[in-house]
């Protein structure tokens, strides 16, 4: 959704009101915000809707809480200065790729080959 450096962390057993945290960088509080508006429209037509969505001031920090999902969208700044993916160190990194990626759709095809 035109977001970068994205993480997800697995925090099952370390964190007592998610199990699973995701934080990726925006580019701008506009952009952030419509990220945001499509993650929860996702979750309402899933039928899990979001339990809330908080933006700071400034518009360089926006989280929406599934629950079980914490997604955090920063613009870089601010990810830098609060550096939720150290906070969350030992949480297991996820590997992920966006749907209709090529890079990771050749990945899977050549880790998918049958060579003999």
């Amino acid at each position: 959704m035109k977001c970068s450096d994205v993480r997800v962390l697995d925090v099952r057993g370390l964190s007592q009101v998610s199990d699973y945290i995701v934080v990726a960088s925006g580019t701008s509080g506009r952009q952030m915000k419509a990220v945001a508006q499509s993650l929860e429209d996702i979750g309402k037509e899933g039928g899990d809707p979001p339990y809330r969505t908080n933006r700071d001031s400034g518009g360089t920090w926006v989280v929406v809480d599934f629950v079980d999902v914490v997604v955090h969208l920063f613009e870089p700044e601010q990810r830098f200065y609060y550096d939720i993916e150290t906070l969350w160190k030992t949480g297991a990194r996820i590997e992920w790729a966006r749907p209709g990626d090529p890079a990771a759709e050749s990945a899977t095809d050549s880790s998918t080959d049958d060579d003999g």
